[in-house]
């Protein structure tokens, strides 16, 4: 991401590698579990996340460390750090921050280019498809919502340990601020506030949409 900083403030490590890259892309003894019996295309892709997180935690001071995959494959990030990947063709992304800061954070990239047909009507609910239908601008919104909804789930899920369905969460965009907020079917626990309301960013670069929760 190169202007992660629209995205996520400066407390917040970003390390991003194109989706080809091999450098330095080896997965440590304790990840390997996670993508054993993955095609080649999975292993190169988690491996190279792993990368992008490991450069992450090193600019953060945290030395290098495994990171291994949760039973739901969530990242098992060290205790003192929260963190997100993300990935998408030819391009990785990690974004990292100490868990004094943050509760939680969830980073998401999409191909800037609409949906597939049909998928719509499972991640939106009535509001948001209302909506779409007069949205402003050339903007493939429909992706923008899917990977509004990722974040939303990524830093959601560490907080809950619970599934968070595409039509659990309300999402409304505020254009001119590229900005977003979800309203949520269930609250977050007491230690975060029990709010039932996330906020997030987007922005769009190199024909990708990039997109940001933090909590």
């Amino acid at each position: 991401m190169r202007s992660s900083r629209q995205l996520l403030p400066s407390n917040v490590v970003v390390r991003t590698c194109p989706g080809t890259w091999n450098g330095g892309a080896e997965l440590l003894p304790t990840e390997e579990g996670a993508v054993a019996t993955a095609v080649d295309r999975r292993r190169h892709e988690f491996a190279v996340g792993r990368a992008c997180a490991r450069a992450a935690l090193s600019e953060l001071g945290v030395p290098p460390c495994p990171i291994p995959s949760g039973l739901h494959r969530e990242p098992l990030w060290p205790p003192a750090v929260v963190g997100s990947i993300t990935h998408c063709p030819g391009f990785c992304a990690a974004a990292v921050a100490f868990r004094a800061s943050y509760h939680s954070i969830g980073i998401d990239a999409e191909i800037d280019e609409a949906l597939p047909p049909g998928l719509l009507a499972y991640i939106a609910v009535d509001e948001e498809q209302s909506w779409l239908t007069g949205a402003p601008g050339d903007i493939h919104w429909d992706r923008l919502l899917f990977s509004a909804k990722e974040s939303i789930f990524k830093a959601w899920f560490p907080l809950t340990g619970a599934w968070l369905g595409f039509q659990d969460a309300m999402v409304t965009f505020t254009a001119n601020d590229h900005a977003f907020r979800a309203r949520l079917s269930r609250p977050l626990p007491h230690t975060c506030g029990g709010t039932r309301e996330l906020r997030g960013r987007f922005m769009f670069a190199d024909g990708l949409i990039f997109t940001a929760v933090l909590v």
